[in-house]
This record gives C-alpha cells, sequence and structure tokens, in this order.
C-alpha cells in the first residue's frame, strides 16, 4: 500500500467508485459520511459517520488522512474549510461555496464569456411582473438542489402564484431552452495545470434524473470544440485539481449552454471505467495525490444506463451478462423509488 491514504467526504455510489480506483492505485481510503449505512463502507478501508457538524468525529477523520477530497457539493463550506486548515482538501473549498450557490455559479460562467440561459434572482412573489419574460422558466432553490430537487417548472405568472414557497430562502428563476439535447464534458485538472479530458457524452434524463449516457454524442464538431474549450476555460478560472463536470443544454438552433458545474466526479461519467484506460475516477485520485498523469485513451463506445429503484433487481436476480455489458450494484440497503442503485455499461 502507499503511504497516501485519502480521505472521502460522502459515502455513496461516488465515493464508492473513487474508493475502489484508489485501491487499484495502493492508496487506502477513510471514508465520512453521514449516514450510518452509507454504501461505500463496503469498498473503502475505514468508514467513520458522523454529521458534518460533529467537529469530534471530523477531527477524526482528518487525523486518519493525508488528503480529503469529497463526492458530493451539498457539504457545508465551513466544514471543508476547517478541514483545509489541517489537509489539503481538493478540489479547494473556494470552488465547492461559488458552486453551492447557482445564482453565484451563472454569474461566474457569464463572466467568462461562456453562455447560460437567461436567469434572474428572485425572492419575493411580486417580482415575478417583472420577469415575465423569463417564462416558461424553471424555479430553482438557489442552494442545496440535485437531481431535480427543489425545482419547479413555471409556466405562467399564475402558476407561480399558486406555489407555496418561502422565496426569502432564496430562489433562481431560469428561462427554459428549446431543448434539442443535453451532453456534458469530464475533465481532470492536474495541478501543473495539464488536463485530460473525455470527450463529449450525450445525456437523457427521466423525471429530472440522468437516466442514459452514451459516447460518441450526436453533435456536430462547433459543438463539440467548443464544449471542450468552455470546460477548459471553468477550470483553469477556478484553478481546479482533480475530476469536474460541466452539463450542457443544446438548444434547436444549435446554440450551446452551460447548465451546472459539477466540482467532483458526475454520473455520466460512469462510462469511462469501462471505456477509457483511465476513469473519471482513477484520474481524480491521481490529480487530488499527486500521482503520475497518463494520457487518455479511448478503448470502445459505449452507453450507461442507470438502474433506478426497482430497476436493480432484475440485475440482482439475473447476473448473467453479455460479454461487453458491465453492471455495478452499488449495494444501497433499501430499495427506494427515484433512488439510483446501479448502473449497466454496455460497450458498442
Amino acid at each position: 500500500m502507499s503511504e497516501i491514504t485519502l480521505g472521502i467526504i460522502g459515502g455513496g455510489q461516488l465515493g464508492s467508485m473513487l474508493a475502489i480506483a484508489a485501491k487499484k492505485l495502493n492508496i487506502k481510503t477513510i471514508v465520512y459520511c453521514d449516514d450510518p449505512d452509507a454504501p461505500a463502507q463496503n469498498f473503502c478501508n475505514e468508514f467513520i459517520s458522523g454529521g458534518y457538524d460533529d467537529k469530534e468525529k471530523i477531527n477524526q477523520f482528518v487525523n486518519l488522512a493525508n488528503i480529503v477530497t469529497y463526492e458530493f457539493e451539498n457539504i457545508p463550506f465551513e466544514t471543508l474549510s476547517e478541514i483545509n486548515k489541517l489537509k489539503p482538501v481538493l478540489p479547494k473549498p473556494s470552488v465547492n461555496r461559488l458552486i453551492q450557490h447557482r445564482l453565484a455559479e451563472k454569474d461566474f460562467v457569464n463572466n467568462l464569456n461562456i453562455r447560460t440561459t437567461r436567469y434572474a434572482s428572485i425572492d419575493k412573489k411580486s417580482e415575478i411582473e417583472s420577469l415575465k419574460d423569463l417564462l416558461p422558466g424553471i424555479l430553482k432553490t438557489s442552494t442545496l438542489g440535485y437531481d431535480g430537487k427543489g425545482q419547479y417548472p413555471i409556466s405562467s405568472v399564475k402558476e407561480f402564484n399558486s406555489l407555496n414557497l418561502d422565496l426569502s430562502k432564496g430562489y433562481i428563476l431560469e428561462k427554459l431552452v428549446k431543448l434539442k439535447k443535453e451532453i456534458s464534458i469530464i475533465i481532470t485538472r492536474f495541478a501543473n495545470n495539464k488536463y485530460e479530458i473525455y470527450e463529449p457524452i450525450e445525456n437523457k434524463h427521466e423525471n429530472q434524473i440522468l437516466k442514459f449516457s452514451k459516447i460518441p454524442a450526436e453533435i456536430n464538431q462547433k459543438i463539440y470544440d467548443q464544449s471542450k474549450d468552455w470546460a477548459i476555460s471553468i477550470s483553469e478560472e477556478l484553478k481546479y485539481v482533480g475530476t469536474l463536470c460541466v452539463e450542457f443544454f443544446i438548444d434547436r438552433n444549435d446554440n450551446l449552454y452551460v447548465n451546472e458545474i459539477a466540482p467532483r466526479v458526475h454520473n455520466s461519467g460512469h462510462l469511462t471505467i469501462n471505456a477509457y484506460n483511465v476513469s473519471q475516477f482513477e484520474n481524480h485520485v491521481r490529480a487530488v495525490c499527486g500521482l503520475e498523469q497518463i494520457p487518455l485513451k479511448k478503448l470502445s463506445n459505449a452507453q450507461m444506463v442507470n438502474l433506478i429503484g426497482n430497476q436493480i433487481t432484475h440485475y440482482r436476480n439475473s447476473p448473467k451478462l453479455n460479454n461487453n455489458e458491465y453492471f455495478f450494484d452499488y449495494l444501497k440497503k433499501e430499495i427506494k423509488e427515484k433512488r439510483k442503485m446501479g448502473h449497466v455499461t454496455t460497450l458498442i
């Protein structure tokens, strides 16, 4: 085993796959999570469960790690900042603070002359009258949203006024794009300012949850190049270290828009485990731990399907797969509706 112990905050499937990638590189992992049943405990060397404001348990976690990273962005900035005083946290806590707030994130992207959908902050119902040109749109909480949580499609002022929400908590209204398709770019930036960047991934959502991803994406060369250039610009401006995902919309006129930035490994990149020589997870571990950068090589086209809720049952009961199929069970104890339980990648 390497002398490095990587601390991972968050114990879901992304934490699990980071731990698996670290093990391949002979790096020990310790996972910290507020869920005592977190599935990542099945894959890491050590596991500590506690709240993200539990200073005693967090200190125990930090003392066992050399470097700390995280699998999701909704961790209190104060927690990451305190940890960073003791051990390096990568990506930097300041990156996480920016991405946690949708309005700040969109302002940041626009300031790089990168297109987003039109948007405005809204904290009083009376403000909707001056924002009617953003309808139809999506009202989103400014913080703590993922997989469609905290999002409300709005088609009219009447529909907006019928919502029973405390707008003072902070919301953003985004104008709907006449959507043609969605893609994502996954990029790993190393501390020496060098990159490994995966080709654009085409994505489809069901009920606002990612269902299907594939490479190659069916897009033109302009969008292919522009999406990569924008992802590099964002990573560079953030002085990012690790794997990052930029999610994009493409409208019916083939205009590209940044939708969101995920400062972490990403669901759409699960297919990189089987389709590339180095997965997004291994690249993240390599970057944050200061290991050698290996040039990316695509091994195969691929498609990935998320198994949501009871869809996992068939694969758990019938493990027979074709030679080009790879099933990953996240080992979550409880099957819930709209819960990501596993995925299947098919090489094509």
